[in-house]
């Protein structure tokens, strides 16, 4: 009886490892189905989800156009607004619908294509 039991178990446990490790819980165990070349973690630019920031933009509160590199940020409703300074971002920060509403006509995710239209 204790020999059945031990093959019983271990049956359980081979086929528990094998399912790990190469069927539906192989993400588990960092084990993927698709396999690339270039290293184990692919960039996120391979997968297409990287965003990257337009070189230039408009300040939503002076109207100013700027670098965004070293210039100080802000989301509202799922946007990115870049500011010349601290001053500016707060006052957006403080009433951001009063800003997007006036520049709401504006296409948000276009790049490098920021003109004021009157």
């Amino acid at each position: 009886m204790a020999m059945q039991t031990l093959v019983y178990f271990l049956m359980w446990g081979a086929f528990i490892f094998l399912m790990m490790r190469f069927g539906c819980g192989a993400h588990v165990m960092g084990h993927s189905h698709r396999h690339q070349s270039g290293g184990a973690n692919p960039s996120p630019s391979a997968s297409g989800a990287r965003w990257t920031p337009p070189t230039q933009d408009i300040d939503p509160v002076c109207g100013m156009t700027i670098d965004t590199a070293g210039s100080k940020s802000s989301v509202d409703d799922g946007h990115v607004y870049y500011f010349c300074s601290q001053n500016c971002r707060e006052k957006f920060e403080a009433s951001p619908k009063s800003y997007t509403s006036r520049t709401s006509t504006f296409p948000l995710n276009m790049e490098h294509t920021h003109e004021l239209q009157r």
